[in-house]
Formats: C-alpha cells, sequence, structure tokens
C-alpha cells in the first residue's frame, strides 16, 4: 500500500471533517498507520473546511500534506481550485460535479466528476454526498474494502447517529460502484 495522502475539502457542513476521521479511523482498525489533520475557516457552516488525512505503512512523519497529495476529493468549486495544486502529477482528484461545473487546471492529474448530491439524494439523505464521494474514492484505489468502512461508520458516527448507517453504507456502495463505470 506504502502511502495514501488525502486532502478532503468544501465548506463546513458538507461532512468533510466526518470522510477524513472515517479514512483515518479504518486505518487504524486495519493496522495502518494514519493522521488526521482539520482546518477550519472561520464559520463552521458554511465556511471553509478541509483536513488531510495520511494512512500509511510506516510511521507518519508529518501530519501536513504541502505539494505531495496522492488525492484531493473536492466537494465544491473554492476546494477544487484551492486544492488540486497540493496534488502529484498523476494524483487523483475526485470532484463534486453536482457543485463544480468548471474543469480543473491541471492535465497531468485523473478527475474523476461525481453527481454525489444527486446520487446521495437518490439514497435517501442529501447530506450523504460526501459517502458518495469516499465512496468513488475507495472503489478508485482500493484503499479499503468497503465492508472494512462499513465497521469504522459505526465507530465513528457512535450510537446517537446509528439510524444513519443505512443510508451512508448505502451511498459509500453507490459511490464505489462508480469506479468500474464511465464517469462524468
Amino acid at each position: 500500500m506504502s502511502e495514501h495522502k488525502i486532502i478532503c475539502a468544501g465548506f463546513g457542513g458538507q461532512g468533510v471533517m466526518s470522510m477524513g476521521r472515517l479514512v483515518a479511523y479504518t486505518g487504524m482498525l486495519n493496522g495502518r498507520e494514519v493522521s488526521w489533520l482539520p482546518s477550519y475557516g472561520p464559520e463552521m457552516r458554511g465556511g471553509t473546511a478541509n483536513c488531510h488525512v495520511i494512512v500509511s505503512d510506516h510511521p507518519v512523519g508529518s501530519p501536513i500534506i504541502h505539494r505531495d497529495a496522492t488525492a484531493v476529493i473536492a466537494m465544491n468549486l473554492p476546494s477544487m481550485r484551492k486544492f488540486e495544486a497540493e496534488l502529484v502529477p498523476g494524483g487523483l482528484l475526485v470532484i463534486n460535479r453536482s457543485l463544480i461545473d468548471a474543469t480543473p487546471d491541471r492535465d497531468d492529474v485523473t478527475v474523476v466528476p461525481v453527481r454525489a448530491n444527486e446520487i446521495a439524494t437518490e439514497v435517501g439523505n442529501a447530506r450523504a454526498a460526501n459517502m458518495v464521494m469516499l465512496g468513488a474514492y475507495l472503489g478508485i484505489t482500493r484503499l479499503f474494502p468497503l465492508s472494512a468502512v462499513g465497521e469504522a461508520l459505526g465507530k465513528v458516527f457512535g450510537p446517537k447517529k446509528a439510524q444513519f448507517l443505512p443510508v451512508n453504507e448505502e451511498a459509500l456502495a453507490r459511490g464505489a460502484a462508480l469506479a468500474g463505470q464511465p464517469v462524468g
């Protein structure tokens, strides 16, 4: 596996931090070394938010990702514009096509557009767009099997949000299914 350096970014309220925490927690449950570094804008809901997540087979020296991200998951246009420059050549840029109608500036990365908001609405919860995006990322990279993420989902969300587990698992599966299909 070596090392995955992922930047999850969007507006506050889009579940960016939950997405990152879920990746980090899944990594921990699977014996990987991880780091999760959140960053919030001046407001929570509606302000900017991003997190750096590193999943590795060896100890993580620094939680900061600077110009060496292997993937960026961008939930909105400002996030795509800000963080696409952080990707290594050949990196993966997963964009929420529901909110991003622009083309990335980079032509040396793999761009995967996902209609996350529409898919989340189809599965029964518009707020599950983050899980659709995460599912697409996992389907492409095969970082973890969805079953491992499902196990971590219950622990990250806790018993207070247990009623949302089925819709989030469905959103992850729908996103992962996109990995074998043409996207756009």
